[in-house]
């Protein structure tokens, strides 16, 4: 069974920092894009970050650039995003990703066959 789980959310002060891991099970995602989505109460689930099989390159939301950082480690079929400075617009439920596509596909009606089932982000004022 093919399993993308987060860890690492929780409830932080404005300004706190989070690691967001997302580990793989049940086949390998090296060759896979990673990605990581974030779905606030009353929002749509929108694009966050998203890093290609070999790591070189990387795409991020306007809102989350200079903060987010996106890496993966494929020896241990895990994805992290690294989240400084956090704000209260950051809260959200953070899902992870993985695409055949390019890293690209993140950006355009992405659908995605592969998700975790997403971890709590509470960033408060």
């Amino acid at each position: 069974q093919v399993q993308l789980v987060e860890s690492g959310g929780g409830l932080v002060q404005a300004g706190a920092s989070l690691r967001l891991s997302c580990a793989a099970s049940g086949r390998t995602f090296v060759d896979y894009a990673r990605g990581w989505f974030r779905q606030a109460p009353g929002k749509e689930r929108e694009f966050v970050a998203g890093i290609s099989w070999s790591g070189s390159t990387t795409y991020y939301a306007d809102s989350v650039k200079g903060r987010f950082t996106i890496s993966r480690d494929n020896a241990k079929n895990t994805v992290y995003l690294q989240m400084n400075s956090l704000k209260p617009e950051d809260t959200a439920v953070y899902y992870c990703t993985a695409t055949e596509g390019v890293t690209r596909t993140f950006l355009a009606d992405y659908k995605g066959n592969y998700w975790g089932q997403g971890t709590q982000v509470t960033v408060s004022s």
